[in-house]
């Protein structure tokens, strides 16, 4: 399969983040582009003739409400909802009818989903937060070491990309609320852009 997303995985990232870049020190916006961090999430863009890529990247925590392996019958339950979720993009992203967008790729990965698993997730509860315990009295800020991503790609083949003017990505913060903010790389005929958008401001175009 033909990824549109490989040419420039991280290119654009440092313009999403630009307006940051007036209130932070340099080595803390370096730090920010590879960072996990609660409440953002990444989404890369690609609308290339008529295929359209997508490719979310989030940290377990915004769309599950924990990182850690699924043990329980509730968290096994809202693991099971969320990858069922996941598995809607059409509804996810709000793709217009009027383009007629057909899901021709899906990929869904997370150690959460059983798909290689962290080396943290064998470790016991209280290890865990011991291990956090110890990174917070030692520069005043707390690490978590079972840290969790969730990945979903998708490529779709829209009839009339024409009718892709924008990306409506409210859906994704109504579904999964503990998102607070998703740095996006848009690659369109138009050209090339890195922004950051939330739900009070989840449209962007292409």
């Amino acid at each position: 399969m033909r990824r549109l997303l490989l040419a420039l995985p991280f290119a654009l990232l440092p313009l999403a983040i630009a307006q940051a870049a007036e209130e932070h020190d340099h080595d803390h916006q370096h730090a920010s582009l590879s960072a996990h961090e609660h409440g953002v999430g990444r989404l890369n863009a690609a609308l290339d003739g008529q295929t359209l890529e997508l490719e979310l990247d989030s940290p377990a925590m915004n769309l599950v409400g924990f990182e850690h392996a699924a043990s329980t019958p509730a968290d096994k339950a809202k693991v099971a909802a969320v990858r069922a979720q996941l598995e809607q993009p059409l509804v996810l992203f709000s793709l217009p009818q009027a383009a007629n967008c057909v899901l021709s790729q899906q990929e869904l990965n997370s150690p959460l989903f059983g798909d290689k698993p962290d080396a943290d997730d064998d470790h016991d509860h209280d290890h865990d937060h011991k291990d956090a315990k110890d990174a917070k009295d030692a520069d005043g800020h707390e690490h978590h070491h079972d840290h969790s991503e969730i990945h979903a790609h998708y490529q779709f083949t829209c009839s009339q990309p024409d009718a892709l003017k924008t990306l409506d990505l409210a859906q994704v913060f109504k579904t999964f609320p503990a998102t607070q903010k998703i740095q996006v790389q848009l690659i369109s005929p138009n050209g090339q852009q890195g922004l950051e958008v939330t739900a009070k401001a989840a449209t962007l175009k292409f």
